[in-house]
């Protein structure tokens, strides 16, 4: 007879997005995730296959996280400047239990050039938020929040490189300070 799971497959991908979010890809061993996720290694190969493809599955689940917390600011937000300085405190003082900074990015940085899988999901992942980021432009625009002399996907794209800098920064110890001041310069650029 067949042994049933004895895990809730979502809080282990949690705990396992948190480890590798921490430590990155190549740091994480099987035994840290073993014993982090709670699991048996066995229960890993026949749940996940592989440590890659275990990784793979925790960057949807990222990515799924990110997206729907971004989406919700972005509703409650009764303006453009509004919605993208939800964003910017977002990426500057993370959320409360996950480590600081942004998944994608960090394993951009680590694998991207040799992993074809993960160059395709953070490829996507930043054209999404692009995407996103040209909306909140445009809708700026409309309402005279911000200046017409560029186009929304230019901006979008400025908006990107702004933040994917400072999610690289938020894991050093720069000041919240100054991230606070590059994040006011970005929004003040924007309405000139």
């Amino acid at each position: 007879m067949a042994r049933s799971k004895e895990f809730e497959e979502n809080v282990v991908l949690e705990k396992a997005m948190k480890l590798f979010w921490e430590q990155g890809y190549e740091k994480t061993s099987m035994n840290d995730l073993v014993e982090h996720m709670g699991i048996h290694r066995r229960s890993i190969y026949d749940t996940f296959t592989d440590k890659h493809t275990l990784f793979l599955k925790v960057m949807d689940r990222f990515g799924e996280r990110i997206n729907g917390r971004w989406a919700a600011g972005i509703e409650q937000s009764r303006t453009a400047k509004q919605a993208l300085q939800f964003i910017f405190d977002f990426i500057i003082n993370g959320e409360e239990d996950v480590p600081p900074g942004c998944m994608f990015v960090n394993s951009a940085v680590e694998l991207a050039i040799r992993d074809e899988d993960i160059d395709e999901i953070a490829t996507k992942a930043f054209a999404k938020s692009e995407k996103m980021l040209a909306e909140i432009v445009t809708w700026g625009q409309q309402n005279g929040e911000f200046t017409q002399q560029y186009e929304a996907k230019e901006l979008a794209e400025y908006l990107q490189n702004a933040l994917t800098g400072l999610r690289v920064m938020v894991r050093t110890s720069v000041p919240k300070e100054k991230l606070q001041r590059i994040a006011e310069l970005n929004l003040r650029i924007l309405e000139t």
